[in-house]
């Protein structure tokens, strides 16, 4: 229940230049595909053409170079195409259904073949879904099955000589991050695969990256001891974990094809150390930071050109960008950082809080900052407290200009990682197994009353906010606690029932994730009804602003639909807003703009300060 990504993502170097593909709000979402040329870059695709896809829902890598062809697919219709210096072309076969047949985590296989994970839907239910892995003849003629050893899959890796083929998948119940296996298959002359092994991985152990070193050896990051280490598996059977440290060098597997680490040569591998770059050298089995002041890489952007790293990367006082990093550390800007108004923008302060029962809680807390306001003697500030979605996603100490809007306007903002969150090692997320809507809850508690203890905001004036996991925190903390005044829900589960592969409408990809963070049904169906927020709208604290996506198929409009028709007549302010063409997440800018504005304008009448410049948002009762 992770929201849509934005800006720069699926980043790889295509001979000596570095390619990526980038989110554009002012092109109604488009996402282009361009490279970094001499003085800036270029489009390598024209609109409309929008490099994207529906696999898993979340989307895979959506674009590969194939012997100087481009292959990509495309969200229209997800089909998958190819670009040469005769035009583009289409590869796959329309669907009959529309958007039927999705492929995604585009990969080169053996000569003039692509290789990708093919989703084909089988019934009306979201949940009627195949999965296969496919080679697709970039010269046209079809496409054929590679193997289907799981329910979900990832991307075949060709070995060096041609002779094995390596992937992960998992089953449900499991969630990526649960438990995958790594398989392995012998393939033959023809291209053929043969019987798969499994090396690594199992039910409690994830593997969530696996590259090939040589013909015999593989690099995997998996978590056997707990934490995401980088271990060489030999088709001998043999796993070796090549720097045990207690740190996640790997993460959640939302979207099929992201990496986290890339190696170096030499027994050196750069590594993503819960969003932080470092380099791993296997001789001394160290793991050092490198560029500490970028504090959030994208692992849907990580690569190696030459002898330095590329990725998308961001840090408290620099936007999330396309940047080449020197092993010195030096760090290149590949595409231009906007002159921003930096007095204005909030400097984010790592924090550890602790709850009632212990657990230390990490915290990235964003004071309010603008030199052209000081509020009076002794008046301490509103307080967000922002929940990120996932629930296994991660808060990183970044620059972020929808968290900036806020506090330039004297808003304070606590951005938790409550137990959950990936970044802290297999037990912290564990914390949540079948706790959703109790832990995430009370660890955000925890963390709004220690800001009012510590005299940094108002407990008077307290709000939550949050979008997919984070809105079903924030629904279910406004529905079950009075420590806040107002919150703001987004695309959110409001049903927990209705949310499952079994008896709601949900996505395959998470309608059984539910076993994990509530329970299996049905012997835990009393605790989704009681941890419902539409089932207890009654007690709703104080007013809220739902905002959702009409064309949202992880979260669709429905649930929200029904909690905000059970306001009416309570007496309690609301408004809901409801963006046509808009999917998981808002992508387009003129929904951006409108959200926010609309937020803000809200928290002004519940908290009791003017917005100047901002549309007075009305509320119903």
């Amino acid at each position: 229940m992770a929201a849509a990504g934005g800006g720069p993502q699926w980043l790889d170097v295509v001979g000596e230049e570095v390619w990526w593909a980038e989110a554009r709000p002012g092109e109604q979402g488009r996402v282009a595909l361009v490279r970094a040329v001499p003085g800036g870059t270029e489009d390598v695709l024209p609109a409309p053409w929008n490099v994207r896809n529906r696999l898993h829902e979340y989307g895979g890598r959506p674009w590969a170079v194939i012997g100087g062809v481009v292959v990509f697919t495309h969200w229209a219709d997800q089909r998958v195409y190819a670009q040469s210096e005769t035009g583009v072309v289409a590869l796959t076969p329309p669907p009959e259904e529309p958007q039927g047949v999705r492929y995604g985590d585009l990969r080169a296989g053996r000569p003039g073949e692509v290789w990708a994970v093919r989703e084909r839907a089988t019934g009306p239910r979201p949940t009627d879904v195949e999965r296969e892995l496919v080679a697709i003849a970039v010269a046209g003629g079809g496409e054929r099955v590679l193997a289907a050893s799981h329910r979900f899959l990832t991307v075949p890796k060709l070995s060096p000589d041609g002779r094995h083929a390596a992937w992960f998948g998992w089953d449900h119940p499991l969630m990526p991050w649960d438990g995958t296996e790594l398989c392995v298959a012998p393939v033959d002359g023809s291209g053929a695969f043969g019987p798969h092994r499994v090396l690594a991985g199992g039910a409690d152990v994830s593997v969530c990256q696996v590259e090939w070193e040589t013909t015999a050896t593989l690099l995997a990051l998996a978590d056997p001891d707990g934490w995401w280490n980088l271990h060489r598996v030999g088709l001998d059977g043999s796993v070796v974990n090549l720097a045990p440290v207690e740190q996640e060098l790997g993460g959640p597997l939302w979207k099929a094809g992201s990496r986290w680490f890339a190696p170096l040569g030499g027994g050196r591998h750069a590594v993503l150390a819960s969003g932080r770059l470092a380099v791993l050298d296997e001789a001394d089995g160290s793991v050092t930071p490198l560029a500490g002041e970028l504090t959030a890489w994208s692992s849907t952007g990580l690569a190696v050109a030459g002898d330095d790293v590329v990725g998308v990367a961001g840090g408290p006082a620099r936007e999330s960008a396309v940047v080449r990093v020197a092993l010195d550390g030096a760090v290149t800007d590949l595409t231009p950082q906007p002159e921003l108004p930096s007095a204005y923008l909030p400097v984010p302060q790592e924090r550890v809080f602790s709850t009632a029962g212990g657990e230390a809680v990490p915290v990235v807390f964003y004071p309010p900052r603008n030199p052209d306001f000081a509020a009076p003697d002794g008046e301490r500030p509103p307080l967000l407290v922002d929940v990120h979605g996932g629930p296994t996603g991660q808060h990183f100490a970044e620059l972020n200009l929808e968290i900036a809007y806020f506090t330039s306007r004297g808003i304070g903002v606590a951005a938790v990682n409550y137990g959950g969150s990936t970044g802290f090692g297999r037990a912290y997320r564990e914390r949540l197994r079948e706790q959703w809507g109790v832990v995430d809850v009370g660890d955000c508690v925890a963390v709004a009353e220690a800001l009012v203890a510590a005299g940094l905001a108002d407990g008077d004036r307290l709000g939550i906010r949050g979008g997919s996991a984070g809105g079903f925190t924030a629904a279910a903390s406004l529905t079950t606690t009075k420590t806040y005044r107002a919150g703001t829900v987004m695309f959110p589960v409001l049903d927990l029932a209705g949310w499952t592969g079994t008896e709601g409408d949900t996505h395959d990809f998470e309608s059984r994730y539910l076993d994990g963070l509530v329970g299996p049904l049905p012997s835990a169906r009393q605790r989704y009804v009681e941890r419902s927020p539409l089932a207890n709208v009654g007690e709703l604290a104080g007013p809220v602003l739902f905002q959702q996506g009409l064309e949202d198929r992880i979260c669709p409009p429905e649930q929200a639909d029904r909690f905000v028709a059970r306001l009416a007549g309570r007496g309690i302010p609301y408004a809901y807003q409801r963006f046509a063409g808009e999917q998981h997440g808002f992508r387009q800018a003129a929904t951006i703009v409108a959200a926010l504005e609309a937020e803000l304008s809200f928290y002004g009448q519940v908290f009791g300060f003017e917005t100047p410049g901002v549309a007075r948002l009305e509320l119903s009762r």
